[in-house]
């Protein structure tokens, strides 16, 4: 079990493990908190969304249906690949799940069918939605498959956790069926290769990062290094695997993740190209893939 990241923090490893990131308006407060307890944290659950279009699919998991209101996910990853945060802290998207699975999923051990529902997964799960219908038909892009993988390897990251920390919905409540289209053993396998190397760093919605090497001199800690090279002192620990208690050794030498830089034309470009959509749905029936608290 784990404290949940802060805002920033997880915006830090999200943009280290290379994910593409936007940020929507209110994310960094909006939550469910007064329903109920967030964390302590002990893995990620994975979804489909049973939407279309990414406008559409950002607006109904900020914004949720009555009944069920928003956020119902921490964050939309997009068939772009792009992951659009919505939410920090208690999110409706796990529901009620197996004890089982949790205890499981904490010892990192083989699943046990979700026969119950006897545990509040709001509680204890991070939450990804992915844009699809869940049909078995609508194709799932290489793009938006890297990026579920690299979003979740970023969490586990963070967390020390392994692969085994990560869950279809369908493995954790009975009676769903999210994701369908591709087999979360798979998924497993592919995040736990990418937790054996480091982050490989990338994009952003303000510009990417760029790195440098730098040697750690004597008595020198990695807040210092961070002051010094104007830079986050966790993307340094991201962009080299650098557990916590966050040690480093004199003649240790780092991977510096430069500070992102929005370029001018950049943003005024952003100052006049309006944000993602937020309609609010027409029809008020909750796809079936969300999960009532």
């Amino acid at each position: 079990m784990a404290t949940p990241m802060s805002p920033d923090r997880l915006v830090t490893a999200l943009r280290a493990e290379g994910v593409k990131v936007v940020e929507r308006p209110g994310w960094r407060t909006h939550n469910r908190n007064v329903k109920g307890p967030w964390g302590p944290v002990n893995g990620v659950v994975i979804h489909h969304t049973v939407t279309s279009g990414t406008s559409n699919t950002v607006g109904i998991c900020e914004n949720g249906y009555a009944g069920l209101l928003g956020p119902l996910c921490h964050g939309v990853i997009a068939k772009d690949g792009t992951v659009y945060l919505t939410g920090n802290g208690r999110a409706n998207h796990a529901g009620r799940g197996d004890g089982d699975v949790l205890r499981a999923v904490i010892a990192e051990r083989p699943l046990p069918a979700a026969v119950q529902a006897d545990t509040d997964g709001n509680t204890h799960f991070y939450g990804f939605e992915c844009e699809n219908l869940g049909d078995g038909a609508d194709p799932w892009q290489d793009v938006q498959l890297e990026a579920i993988e690299r979003a979740a390897t970023a969490v586990c990251r963070v967390h020390g956790w392994g692969a085994g920390s990560v869950i279809g919905h369908r493995e954790w409540q009975p009676g769903k069926v999210d994701p369908k289209g591709f087999g979360m053993g798979d998924l497993r396998s592919r995040i736990a290769a990418r937790l054996k190397g480091r982050p490989t760093g990338g994009g952003s919605s303000t510009g990417g990062t760029t790195a440098s090497t730098y040697t750690v001199r004597p008595s020198e800690t990695l807040s210092g290094i961070g002051t010094k090279l104007k830079t986050d002192w966790q993307a340094i620990a991201q962009a080299n695997g650098i557990p916590a208690p966050y040690v480093i050794k004199p003649g240790q030498r780092s991977a510096s993740p430069a500070p992102a830089r929005r370029p001018v034309a950049a943003a005024r470009t952003a100052r006049r190209r309006s944000p993602p959509d937020s309609p609010r749905p027409t029809d008020r029936r909750p796809p079936a893939a969300f999960s009532r608290p």
